[in-house]
């Protein structure tokens, strides 16, 4: 046993409990009734980071809500890692479905069942206990930096903002980010690409009031059947999207770039299995990994209107909603499909109803190149860990904040993360396997090393 695996050994047993001290803070950042719960969760964080060895650590306030910093300098001479995390989770939404309370964490066939147990604070603190370790075995070879916002998971509206009034405190020659997936258990993989992100609300208005659907039925339109239709022409038959202008900026990847993808271990069979469906959808031409990794998409995340409840009410409602996605890909730019959807979504209303849409928030793509030194200490880290080279991949989610980090700070972020498909985020019954836990902390500190002596 060597000695990285020594303090894991000895210690995970507390590194357990301090996760479980933060997973019980319900910090849902989009919900403004737990804005207090984000507070908390930013001290959780500053006292967290003393004690595993920062030298300061401080919340700062944003228009929105804290982000935590903390730093521990060696030698300003020696290369500069920043660690990018964020404390805020999803909501818990719909609590029925959940097998245990979402903020009571369980270990249960040996993972963690909670909200946040992967996304992103169980694997924020893998990077929180590596760093610990390395500092108590007086092997920490690099400076290191804590970036902790509470806002990731709406958009991170005010954090680009904050990073601009902290340039110089956030100086580092690379930024790693624990908050991706990896393929299987077995195959290690950095992310090499994410997609970008738009999102919209739309509010789609017929009468004045809600209506007797038998005396106004067939009469008056209605907003949600209008919604629907709506919606049903913003893609075709073959899954291609028909607002105009979308795809004007899409860079389409090389046949030899297709070929790497296409050496990335998938089995359809057990994708839609794992899924329980019996045929997977897309755009026509491409694979299901080409689709959610080199493809922009378009989704329906959430739709509501009329009477809901229990039991009938025979009712023609006033208003119909729906929140919007777009998955964007390298080149295309947020702002601009934001505006080209409003525009063609408005436009092709009928007179019926009055339809206005509201961009919410939205990032950029991000593609990070495989020659990095930072790259190749996380290949060789990982390599270590799981006995083989870990496969590039790029993402079908999205993190905007990435991208922005670029533009302001000019440093390029590597995104090794440990979670997995099965590991259900933002979805009931997030959980995290203990191994994939563990075997992140031990990996950490070897980037750490190998970067030392690249960079």
């Amino acid at each position: 046993m060597n000695q990285i695996e020594k303090y894991i050994e000895e210690h995970k047993d507390r590194f357990i409990q301090e996760l479980f001290g933060l997973i019980r803070i319900p910090s849902i950042s989009s919900q403004s009734e737990h804005k207090a719960d984000m507070y908390k969760a930013a001290e959780y964080w500053k006292e967290l980071l003393l004690s595993s060895g920062a030298d300061k650590a401080e919340v700062f306030e944003t228009e929105g809500n804290p982000v935590t910093y903390a730093e521990k300098i060696i030698d300003p001479s020696k290369p500069t890692v920043l660690v990018y995390s964020h404390m805020d989770v999803m909501p818990v939404e719909p609590l029925e479905l959940w097998k245990s309370p979402p903020f009571e964490p369980e270990i249960r066939d040996g993972k963690i069942w909670a909200r946040g147990a992967d996304d992103d604070k169980g694997q924020a603190m893998m990077q929180a206990k590596a760093f610990e370790l390395m500092v108590k075995t007086d092997t920490l070879p690099c400076n290191v930096k804590f970036m902790i916002e509470g806002e990731e998971e709406i958009g991170s509206p005010n954090l680009g903002k904050w990073c601009e009034e902290h340039k110089e405190m956030l100086k580092a020659d690379v930024i790693l980010v624990s908050d991706t997936t990896m393929i299987n258990p077995e195959t290690p993989t950095i992310t090499t690409g994410l997609r970008g992100l738009a999102y919209w609300q739309v509010e789609v208005t017929g009468p004045n009031r809600d209506l007797h659907s038998g005396m106004f039925g067939g009469a008056v339109a209605n907003p949600i059947n209008v919604l629907s239709k709506l919606i049903a022409q913003m893609t075709d038959e073959n899954g291609h999207i028909t607002i105009p202008g979308f795809y004007d900026d899409v860079l389409e990847v090389s046949a030899e770039e297709r070929a790497l993808m296409a050496e990335i271990p998938f089995k359809l069979e057990d994708y839609k299995k794992a899924l329980d469906i019996d045929e997977i959808a897309g755009e026509s031409g491409f694979t299901t990994t080409e689709r959610t990794g080199i493809r922009p998409s378009f989704d329906v995340c959430g739709i509501w209107g009329g009477y809901t409840g229990e039991g009938a009410k025979t009712v023609l409602p006033s208003k119909a909603f729906a929140k919007i996605s777009s998955r964007l890909v390298p080149n295309q730019n947020h702002e601009k499909i934001a505006e080209l959807f409003k525009a063609h979504f408005e436009s092709i209303a009928p007179k019926t109803v009055k339809v206005e849409v509201t961009p919410l928030h939205g990032g950029q793509a991000y593609v990070c190149p495989i020659d990095l030194p930072a790259y190749r200490a996380a290949e060789q880290a990982c390599l270590d860990v799981f006995g083989r080279r870990p496969v590039p991949n790029r993402s079908g989610g999205s993190i905007p904040i990435i991208s922005t980090f670029e533009q302001i700070l000019g440093i390029k972020s590597i995104l090794m993360g440990f979670g997995l498909e099965s590991d259900a985020i933002h979805s009931p019954n997030e959980n995290f396997p203990l191994d994939q836990f563990f075997k992140g902390i031990q990996t950490i500190p070897l980037f750490y090393k190998y970067y030392a002596e690249m960079a």
